[in-house]
């Protein structure tokens, strides 16, 4: 999820922050006097029901309307957490749009549309920012279903001018009947560098008539903003937009500056010029990322913690609630602050903390699996720079949200890039590094990966380039609808020429991670590229309470990989054929190790094969099936979804009725399947060696907002329901 305000998307749903937060807690208390106010007729943002009565406001109301939003989002972020940053630095510009502009006949699209919360309080929405009890009620995008003033779904990064361009076309084809008028498109400067934007910039420029791109320019994308363009934009910001190269007036574009980005009044003016306008004009607005964090904590425009009027004004800050800050211009490497991670202390200017906000409650809350897994990746990753040139960690710009520090950022140098938004770019960017001999990792989330689909068959796969692919938050998870990973292995494990592996330990993970980065030329290193799942929140919590796995305790030895299975003299799997995991200090032991399945317990009747983050679930079932039928199951770790184990498979046909498969990503088309499809395809005469199997997964759906409980639930993905459908056959 990017931002059109150029601050991104973090998906992450869970609360994790450092120790430092957790010491500075004190600082994130709210006090009583920005409360947001519940309907209180004395305010004037819960008088807006429509853009209607932003319009109906006297100009000079405008400024306390600004800052009484402005209040709601810090006091929201305390309370609920999201893209607080973002929205902080929009607050202005959304106010002018609707005060401006006539939606939903004037079309708004937003980019990314993370930036939206105040979009959303102008279009009779403010009950879910200012009353806790309805903060559920809205997401934290654009959404049709929610209101007509919302024109798409958007979780992802750089598609607003192409939308733009589309609602435009049909408009000019149709005539006035189209009912639509002006169409504008939001985009950030960190979103620009995804090259769909590049794309909808020049279609713009040859489609003509009535377009406006308000270019949102904070300096800032989820990190530091990183390509060519930059320095150019810079520029512009400091002649006041006179500066050439002017890279929209290369389009072919009319232009035009502001620099009072969050000046409300400033904003009404410009955006009152180019109302009804003729032609594709790109309107650059200069603005504050995090306007109204005050650096330490507390809300800009409160005075004290005290109690007091929330129209009591700090002397500091603008009318607005815009305190002044120097947190802009780093010369450092990475173009912003010192701040560690995304959720951690936001403040405004160039602070990647501000992009993702976690609520006080969440305060000293442990790491999430991306940033626990991913910070791991990184620390084996960092002590082999010295040796190998050709190692480069490559991020399409959400370093923090997956554990790659700024510390880790800055002891890495060369070896970390950071591409900005653009993950088509980092998978061919990759391919090319490793048609040089160069080692790439490529790290971003699962659903990012999505827009990079292309370039996963053609650079990367077909030309067997060898990258290797860090994909989190993969599997189901409790994020929105457009952040959903259900679908990574169906995306990639269906990728001819590449290996996707599903660690189920971080002692695998690291094996997985060493397997397929060894240099090229290391004897027994994969000969393609290989993508790796990072665990998810089922993993972290099984090695964090080994009792989540109760047939193992997480304990499984090292034991030499076995390519058959035979059968024992009662019918199972003989146990003197239990496969072990490949140790850490085995980590070249070749490609046909790497994909054999592991068998965790022999047993017989039931087989049950878990992967990745579902495995859990298997020896939770499998205890069940002990302790309440008397089944001793056979317990399989796959360790990968690109290919089948036969051998394993062909050995479950003696004693075993029944092969269940779980797996927490969409069913269809998904891992189980080819295991139904082996048996079916594999028919063999005696039918008392047909086992029957069970497959156990995700719908496919896309599903918003809803807890990893509940659709574990839903999915059938629950110890109860597994073991209900099993007895059930017998």
């Amino acid at each position: 999820m990017r931002s059109a305000s150029g601050n991104g998307f973090d998906s992450s749903d869970s609360f994790a922050v450092s120790g430092a937060a957790e010491r500075t807690a004190r600082l994130h208390d709210i006090p009583p006097s920005i409360t947001p106010s519940h309907g209180d007729d004395s305010h004037l943002l819960s008088r807006i029901a429509s853009p209607a009565d932003v319009k109906a406001l006297a100009p000079n109301e405008l400024a306390e309307l600004c800052r009484e939003i402005r209040t709601t989002l810090l006091a929201y972020g305390h309370q609920h957490g999201g893209h607080i940053g973002s929205n902080l630095g929009m607050v202005e510009a959304t106010v002018a749009l609707h005060r401006v502009f006539d939606s939903p006949r004037d079309r708004i699209v937003f980019d990314v549309s993370h930036q939206s919360y105040v979009h959303k309080m102008l279009t009779g929405r403010a009950a879910a920012y200012l009353d806790p009890d309805r903060f559920s009620e809205v997401t934290g995008f654009t959404n049709p279903d929610e209101s007509k003033h919302d024109q798409f779904v958007l979780g992802h990064t750089g598609t607003s001018i192409s939308l733009a361009c589309g609602l435009a076309k049909t408009r000019d084809m149709e005539g006035p009947n189209s009912g639509i008028g002006n169409v504008i498109a939001v985009i950030g400067d960190g979103s620009l560098s995804s090259g769909v934007a590049f794309e909808g910039l020049n279609n713009a420029a040859e489609q003509g008539g009535n377009l406006i791109i308000v270019f949102n320019d904070n300096e800032m994308s989820i990190a530091g903003d990183f390509g060519g363009m930059y320095g150019p934009l810079a520029r512009l910001r400091a002649s006041g937009g006179t500066a050439q190269p002017n890279l929209f007036n290369a389009f072919g574009l009319d232009y035009r500056y502001v620099e009072a980005g969050n000046d409300v009044s400033a904003l009404v003016a410009a955006f009152e010029e180019v109302r009804d306008i003729d032609h594709p004009v790109v309107v650059h607005i200069h603005t504050l990322k995090g306007a109204g964090y005050d650096g330490a904590g507390h809300v800009a425009g409160a005075s004290s913690a005290s109690a007091g009027n929330v129209h009591e004004l700090d002397p500091a800050v603008s009318d607005t609630g815009v305190r002044p800050t120097s947190n802009v211009l780093h010369s450092e490497p990475w173009h912003s602050d010192h701040c560690n991670l995304s959720d951690h202390e936001p403040h405004e200017g160039q602070c990647e903390a501000s992009h993702w906000q976690n609520p006080d409650a969440a305060i000293g809350k442990p790491d999430d699996p991306r940033k626990h897994y991913g910070k791991m990746a990184m620390a084996a990753l960092e002590p082999r720079f010295a040796a190998e040139p050709g190692l480069v960690v490559i991020s399409p710009a959400t370093p923090g949200s997956n554990g790659i520090t700024h510390e880790f950022r800055e002891r890495a140098g060369a070896h970390y890039v950071d591409t900005g938004i653009t993950e088509s770019h980092a998978v061919a960017y990759a391919a090319g590094i490793a048609r040089a001999g160069g080692t790439p990792v490529v790290a971003t989330t699962a659903s990012f990966f999505q827009r990079a689909y292309d370039q996963f068959f053609q650079e990367m796969s077909l030309n067997r380039s060898r990258v290797t692919v860090l994909d989190f938050l993969g599997g189901l998870s409790g994020s929105d609808n457009t952040h959903s990973g259900a679908y990574d292995v169906t995306m990639f494990s269906n990728i001819p020429g590449a290996t996707m592996l599903v660690p189920t330990s971080a002692r695998d993970y690291l094996a997985d991670l060493a397997w397929a980065t060894a240099p090229a030329g290391s004897a027994d290193a994969p000969a393609g590229p290989v993508v790796i799942r990072v665990p998810g929140e089922a993993i972290l919590a099984a090695e964090r309470d080994a009792t989540l796995l109760p047939v193992t305790g997480g304990q499984i030895a090292d034991r030499p990989q076995s390519a058959s299975l035979p059968a024992s003299a009662s019918g199972g799997i003989s146990a003197a054929t239990v496969r072990g995991t490949v140790s850490v200090t085995a980590q070249h032991a070749g490609a046909r190790h790497m994909l054999d399945w592991r068998v965790n317990q022999t047993g017989s009747q039931v087989a049950i094969i878990g992967l990745g983050n579902a495995y859990p679930l298997a020896e939770q079932t499998a205890a069940a099936l002990s302790d309440d039928y008397g089944i001793t199951a056979t317990v399989i770790d796959p360790r990968q979804c690109t290919s089948l184990d036969s051998d394993v498979l062909e050995s479950l046909r003696d004693g075993h009725q029944q092969v269940i498969t779980l797996e927490d990503g969409q069913l269809e088309g998904g891992w189980g399947e080819k295991v139904t499809a082996y048996y079916a395809n594999h028919h063999v005469s005696d039918g008392s060696r047909n086992p029957r199997v069970l497959n156990f997964g995700a719908a496919k759906e896309f599903t918003d907002r809803v807890s990893l409980g509940e659709l574990n639930e839903r999915y059938g993905l629950t110890v109860e329901q597994v073991t209900e459908a099993i007895t059930r056959c017998f």
